[in-house]
Order: C-alpha cells, then sequence, then structure tokens
C-alpha cells in the first residue's frame, strides 16, 4: 500500500472514530437526561437513578414507544426508585420524567 493511500486510510479512521465518540450509540447507563437534575426531583442520587434506568428500553430517538414498551419501562423504573425511595408515586414519576423528556409527555403517548 502506498504512503498516500495509508494516510487516507488512517484520515477515514480518524473520522470515524470522531464522528462515533461525538455521537455516541445509546448506553444503558446514559438516559440521555440531565440526570442530575431528574435525581434531584425524585430525591435519589445520580447513580440510583442511572442503577434503574439500566433495565429500561426507550424508544429509538424520533420514535414513539409502543403501549406495551411504556407499561413495562415504567413498572422496571418505578419498581426500582420506588426502593430508593418510596415516596416516589406514579404520578411524580411521570411528571419529573415528562419535565426533562425531549418532546415533553407528547413523546411517551404511544402509537397504538
Amino acid at each position: 500500500m502506498s504512503p498516500m493511500n495509508t494516510l487516507i486510510l488512517l484520515l477515514i479512521q480518524i473520522e470515524v472514530t470522531g464522528n462515533a465518540m461525538a455521537n455516541p450509540a445509546f448506553l444503558p447507563e446514559d438516559p440521555k437526561r440531565p440526570v442530575e437534575k431528574v435525581s434531584h426531583d425524585l430525591n435519589v442520587k445520580p447513580e440510583q437513578f442511572t442503577a434503574c434506568f439500566r433495565n429500561v428500553n426507550p424508544a429509538e430517538q424520533g420514535s414513539r414507544p409502543t403501549s406495551d414498551r411504556v407499561h413495562a419501562n415504567k413498572t422496571v423504573l418505578l419498581s426500582c426508585l420506588q426502593q430508593v425511595n418510596p415516596r416516589i408515586t406514579n404520578d411524580v414519576l411521570d411528571s419529573v420524567m415528562d419535565r426533562y423528556r425531549p418532546g415533553g409527555h407528547e413523546a411517551q403517548v404511544p402509537l397504538n
């Protein structure tokens, strides 16, 4: 391989790596919300909220969840958070999550 081809491949690799770092894939421990604010409003530690969110399966960005997904995610998140703070109710969780959810409550309304 010529030095020019090697340089081109290196530049492509840097570009791809840079894009991946700038736009990382969804990580289970990255709920794409301001964790500090959400956890503060729920009166839990950020690491507790993040741990509870690990088993949530959000809809892809720009899409709406199914009714089944909404209920399954709510069950997972609410039951976990209530173990940390029993004063968290369904209404409290909805209010806080809607406040920080991109698109607010409407983004969570199921398609079906």
